[in-house]
């Protein structure tokens, strides 16, 4: 892909995810997150219904009328969005690839944070770490992040979790709000999810295919497995072969689902065929 198509297709994603956050998710977002706590920000007069408790006595005795303390919400926050560009994401059979699903679901929470002054960074995995971009400010930013998510190869095509939560860990020392993007389509990472939980507000976000939850009865086919380049002859007339398949799916989904609720983390599943920003939009509602 050219210099010149992939501005055109960063633009377009810019235009689709920024009319999302700002019409629909600004606002969820930032009583979704809230902010480290409230902080001073001026004295003014007494009015009718104001809290007695916030009364500063000390100016209301200099001016001889009472004066309340008025706080507001310290709200800067950093948001770090963990993205995998593993092969399996390269899969789809919808009209849409699962990673290109993962750029938009991760460039509209970019979009909600920075319309809430928030910093914003990037953790690109596989089994290893791709890239790291350290949390900013700005729309310039967000937009090096939409072109890295579009046009970013991956050295390795494989999936290590757990390596990108340790790596989180060693790298964020304040607590953030982290946005874990991936089909999830392996284990072993309860440990480093239980630990970055602890100090972190984690989501976890599926993006599935339809065809991956069960292998239809299609014949003796070739299938490329992505991730290790390994190329199989299945028999999909076996019925054992089809239950043996959807079991090992199924497996991998409610190990997600159990271990991020264990960790007290949130979780979305969303199909790349159904609609993201129902399933964001019912996350944020349900944690207010």
């Amino acid at each position: 892909m050219d210099t010149k198509e992939i501005l055109k297709k960063v633009r377009k994603i810019e235009i689709k995810t920024r009319r999302l956050s700002d019409h629909i998710f600004s606002g969820e977002y930032h009583t979704s997150f809230k902010g480290r706590g409230m902080t001073f920000s001026e004295v003014r007069q007494y009015q009718y219904g104001d809290d007695v408790r916030a009364i500063d006595w000390n100016v209301t005795a200099r001016y001889n009328e009472p004066f309340v303390k008025v706080f507001e919400e310290e709200r800067e926050l950093t948001m770090m969005l963990m993205v995998d560009i593993s092969g399996s994401e390269s899969f789809g059979t919808k009209n849409q690839l699962k990673r290109d699903m993962i750029t938009e679901i991760a460039a509209t929470l970019a979009f909600s944070a920075t319309q809430n002054n928030d910093k914003i960074g990037l953790l690109l995995f596989s089994d290893q770490i791709e890239l790291f971009i350290p949390p900013k400010k700005g729309k310039s930013h967000v937009l090096r992040i939409i072109r890295e998510l579009i046009e970013f190869e991956s050295k390795s095509k494989k999936t290590d979790l757990s390596q990108a939560l340790k790596y989180l860990s060693s790298v964020l020392k304040k607590k953030a709000i982290v946005f874990l993007i991936s089909d999830f389509m392996v284990k072993d990472y309860e440990h480093t999810l239980k630990i970055a939980s602890k100090r972190h507000d984690v989501t976890g976000i599926r993006v599935f295919d339809q065809r991956e939850e069960s292998i239809p009865n299609i014949g003796v086919v070739n299938m490329l497995d992505a991730e290790t380049g390994e190329t199989l002859l299945v028999d999909t007339t076996s019925y054992k072969v089809r239950m043996d398949y959807e079991k090992y799916y199924r497996e991998n989904v409610n190990y997600f689902k159990d271990i991020f609720s264990k960790c007290g983390a949130g979780t979305i599943s969303s199909r790349v065929d159904e609609s993201y920003v129902t399933k964001l939009l019912g996350y944020f509602k349900a944690r207010n």
